[in-house]
């Protein structure tokens, strides 16, 4: 990540059902609780359908629009393979690519939080404490599907869950 003066922008990118939208609330709460003026913007599209979905989040020190603007996303995390080519074009030139090949969905102990690892590998480039995502993940779920998010998210950052890590 920049300096903490500069803004920060990520595009998440799926389809709907995928947990783009849970994706970026957990990104967004994380960076709050970082210290970050944060923004947020959903394009939903067809979304109940399976169709495409995208949320941006930005944050730094002062953030004045919650839309990245196109090609200057910092981070894609892209959550569907075919979803890919549709998104590239919003990615800056040295811009990191986050896509599903990076994270092992046969390891998960439910794939529905396939999102959440993949915003575990996201979390391996920006440098917000530990404590704020683990935080975010207990603020973004139930008591009962906390656990196999956090597991989700440490495979994600290439980490091996420990009960101990509970915010």
């Amino acid at each position: 990540m920049r300096m903490r003066d500069s803004v920060t922008n990520v595009v998440i990118a799926g389809l709907g059902g995928q947990g783009v939208l849970k994706a970026s609330d957990i990104l967004a709460d994380a960076a709050f609780r970082a210290g970050f003026d944060v923004k947020k913007a959903e394009v939903h599209g067809m979304s109940q359908r399976g169709g495409s979905v995208n949320s941006d989040v930005r944050f730094g020190a002062r953030v004045f629009s919650p839309m990245v603007p196109f090609g200057e996303a910092d981070y894609l995390v892209v959550l569907a393979p075919d979803q890919l080519e549709n998104n590239r074009g919003c990615l800056k030139t040295g811009g990191v690519l986050i896509e599903p090949s990076m994270v092992d969905a046969g390891l998960l102990e439910n794939k529905r939080s396939f999102n959440v690892a993949m915003i575990g590998r996201l979390s391996r480039h920006l440098d917000l404490p530990e404590c704020c995502w683990h935080e975010a993940l207990a603020a973004n779920f139930p008591p009962a599907l906390l656990d196999t998010n956090l597991k989700a998210f440490a495979l994600g950052r290439g980490q091996t869950f420990s009960a101990g890590a509970l915010p």
